[in-house]
């Protein structure tokens, strides 16, 4: 199983009661894979695995591994700060059927790279299944060296990494690190896709990807085919969705935006709050803008 193109960060629907809403949550699984994405990335930090139990997790990844029935790779986020946990809930996500694994750098506490580095190591050998790293520096407060991405990089089933650094330097510093290693960088900041594809990269881990995944799934096609001008139109096209997740608290603006475009994807889970006054009516602007454009995507 190769992972490349392009992943949704999937979004965790939820109902006005804060409870995972399952016949939604199949709703948007098939919406994504209709629009025709690469592999579905669940339980990240768009997916609100951060305030979720381990019990909602399992419900989340048995209902989108469940509707997805083998038509794309599933990639569920089982990373937290104990290494024990974090193998616990690896163990019974491979059990339920999960395709691979992501594990976030543990946060909180800022382990040394050597502390990641065997933390990584440990979780990845209780495991059958292929690892995907995952940096986000500022949700974090540490950021994964590429020494020792280039170390991890040599185990077996540690096949690649999501850097959401924002840094297209960090990137690149991965992608040389690990040339010599059968390892794939995704870009996970949506404005670097095509600059990761064109340095080396497989693919994204795309938050936009939730609303128009048709446009990010333009991005790669452009790119494989040749087509850079198409690549940069659909590239740019993603600009206006992400100009407005400054006015919420992650990730309520996306959340609203994909409800009001196309998918009931309910509220964010508490302690954050829904968009709302002149936030919401700054995004419901923004929606409009998509809307009357939907006919425009470059192919």
């Amino acid at each position: 199983m190769e992972l490349k193109g392009i992943i949704p960060a999937m979004l965790t629907p939820l109902t006005m009661e804060q409870k995972v809403n399952e016949s939604v949550t199949r709703q948007l699984t098939n919406h994504l894979l209709d629009s025709g994405v690469h592999g579905l990335f669940i339980l990240g930090t768009n997916g609100e695995f951060h305030l979720l139990n381990n019990e909602e997790k399992i419900k989340v990844a048995r209902i989108v591994i469940e509707e997805t029935n083998g038509r794309v790779p599933v990639i569920v986020g089982t990373g937290g700060n104990s290494t024990e946990e974090t193998i616990d809930l690896s163990q019974k996500m491979e059990q339920l059927g999960a395709d691979a694994l992501s594990l976030i750098t543990p946060f909180f506490i800022s382990p040394t790279q050597e502390e990641m580095a065997v933390h990584f190591e440990r979780v990845a050998e209780s495991t059958s299944l292929p690892v995907l790293l995952y940096n986000i520096p500022a949700r974090t407060g540490v950021n994964l060296e590429p020494e020792t991405v280039a170390r991890l990089a040599k185990v077996s089933n540690i096949v690649g990494i999501k850097d959401s650094s924002g840094s297209f330097a960090n990137i690149e510093n991965y992608i040389y690190a690990t040339k010599d290693e059968d390892f794939s960088v995704f870009a996970g900041t949506d404005s670097l896709i095509l600059q990761t594809l064109q340095a080396g990269g497989k693919g994204a881990v795309a938050a936009t990807a939730n609303m128009i995944p048709d446009v990010v799934i333009a991005i790669y096609n452009n790119w494989l085919e040749g087509n850079i001008e198409a690549a940069e139109e659909n590239q740019g096209k993603l600009q206006p969705l992400r100009d407005t997740f400054k006015y919420g608290t992650l990730p309520s603006v996306l959340k609203k935006a994909v409800e009001l475009y196309s998918v009931p994807v309910g509220p964010p889970k508490m302690p954050v709050s829904e968009v709302s006054g002149d936030a919401l009516v700054k995004v419901a602007e923004m929606v409009e803008l998509y809307k009357q454009q939907k006919v425009t995507i470059v192919k």
